[in-house]
C-alpha cells in the first residue's frame, strides 16, 4: 500500500455508488452511499452523543446480515428522516431484504449537529434523502462543503467565534492483493485537525489575533472557558471494501477504523461528539480476507478522508475555511 495520498474516492470501490443533496443557503445536507443487495454491514459508535438508525441491527447477533445503503446527514436527529426517502428509492427498484410481503430496504444512518450554522428550521428530510440516492453514481464523490458536510465545523475549543469550517471528504486505496478500501467522512468535530503524516496542525481553534491554537493545549493550559456552553458536534462516515467480510469482521473494521479519526482529530470521541463509523463489504473480490491488512487500509483512508474534508471545505454562513484563512481571505 502506498503511503502517499491515494487517488480516487469511496466510489472507486467496486459495487459502491454515492451522491449528495446540498442546501447551501440553509447550510445543511445529506450523503448516501449505495451498496447494492449483497453488502454486509457493521458499525461502531465511539462518541458520547450519537444520533443513529438501525445500528443495533448490524450487531453480529442480529438476524439481518445485509445492508443496502448508508445515510450520513446533517440536521441533528431531524436528519434521520432522510433515510425514509432512501428506503423508498430502493424499494421502487426492488432492492431490499426479502420478506413474505415484499422487500424491505435496510438503511442504517447517522447524523451530525449543524443546526447552529445557517437555518436551524431547515433539515434534510425524506425528499432530500431520495434526491441524494437519485444523484448517486460511481463518479468521484465531491468533497468539502457539500452533502452531510455542508454545515460542518471543527476546532471549537475557544468557542463559536474561533471555529473553522469542516466538510465531507473521501479517500481510496488498493491493497497489494487487489482488495479495494475507501472511505467517506463528514467532519464536524469539537477537536482540531492534524495531518498525521507530519504532525502539522491543519485547523485549530482561532484566537482573537487569528492564529490557530493547539486544540489539546487550550485544555491543558486552561484556555478552554469552563463556562462555555457545550457545542454539539459529531464525525460520521463509511468505510467500504470489495472484500468478502462476514458481519463480525465488518464490525471489527468499523471499530478499528476509528483509529483514523484519532490520528487526525484531537481530541477525539468527546462527550459532545457522536462519532460513528459504518463498514460495508460488497464481497465482489474473491481474494481471501487478510483482516489485518484491511484494518490498516481502513485506518489509512479514514485519516486521509478527514484531512480531505477540511482542506476541501469552503466558507459558508460566515464561517471561514482553512483555504480562506491560509490565503487571508476575509
Amino acid at each position: 500500500m502506498r503511503h502517499s495520498r491515494p487517488a480516487g474516492t469511496i466510489t472507486a470501490v467496486p459495487g459502491i455508488t454515492a451522491g449528495h443533496w446540498t442546501d447551501a443557503d440553509s447550510a445543511t445536507g445529506c450523503t448516501v452511499v449505495l451498496c447494492g443487495d449483497t453488502a454486509v454491514g457493521g458499525t461502531a459508535v465511539r462518541g458520547g452523543s450519537p444520533g443513529t438508525r438501525e445500528t443495533d441491527l448490524l450487531d453480529p447477533m442480529r438476524r439481518v446480515d445485509r445492508v443496502h445503503a448508508i445515510l450520513l446527514s446533517g440536521g441533528s436527529a431531524f436528519g434521520l428522516a432522510a433515510a425514509d426517502g432512501v428506503q423508498r428509492w430502493l424499494e421502487e427498484r426492488g432492492i431490499g431484504f426479502e420478506t413474505p410481503h415484499g422487500r424491505v430496504p435496510i438503511v442504517p444512518a447517522a447524523i451530525l449537529y449543524d443546526l447552529g450554522v445557517g437555518r436551524a428550521d431547515v433539515r434534510p428530510n425524506a425528499t432530500a434523502g431520495r434526491a441524494a440516492a437519485y444523484a448517486a453514481s460511481d463518479a468521484p464523490l465531491a468533497s468539502g462543503s457539500v452533502g452531510a458536510g455542508t454545515g460542518a465545523t471543527v476546532a471549537k475549543g475557544l468557542g463559536p467565534a474561533g471555529l473553522v469550517k469542516g466538510g465531507i471528504g473521501s479517500a481510496y486505496c488498493t491493497l497489494p492483493n487487489g482488495i479495494s478500501v475507501g472511505a467517506a467522512v463528514a467532519v464536524n468535530a469539537w477537536g482540531g485537525i492534524h495531518d498525521h503524516r507530519d504532525g502539522s496542525l491543519i485547523a485549530g481553534p482561532r484566537r482573537d489575533d487569528g492564529t490557530m491554537a493547539d486544540p489539546i493545549g487550550v485544555i491543558l493550559d486552561g484556555e478552554y472557558p469552563p463556562s462555555e456552553p457545550s457545542m454539539t458536534n459529531t464525525t460520521i462516515g463509511v468505510v467500504a471494501t470489495d472484500a468478502g467480510l462476514d458481519k463480525a469482521q465488518a464490525n471489527f473494521v468499523a471499530s478499528s477504523a476509528h483509529d483514523g479519526l484519532a490520528l487526525t482529530i484531537r481530541p477525539c470521541h468527546t462527550t459532545s461528539d457522536g462519532d460513528t463509523l459504518f463498514c460495508v463489504a460488497t464481497g465482489r473480490n474473491p481474494t481471501p480476507v487478510n483482516l489485518t491488512a484491511i484494518v490498516a487500509a481502513a485506518t489509512h483512508v479514514v485519516a486521509l478522508a478527514v484531512i480531505d474534508a477540511v482542506r476541501s471545505a469552503t466558507g459558508l454562513a460566515g464561517i471561514r475555511s482553512v483555504r480562506e484563512l491560509n490565503h487571508g481571505i476575509s
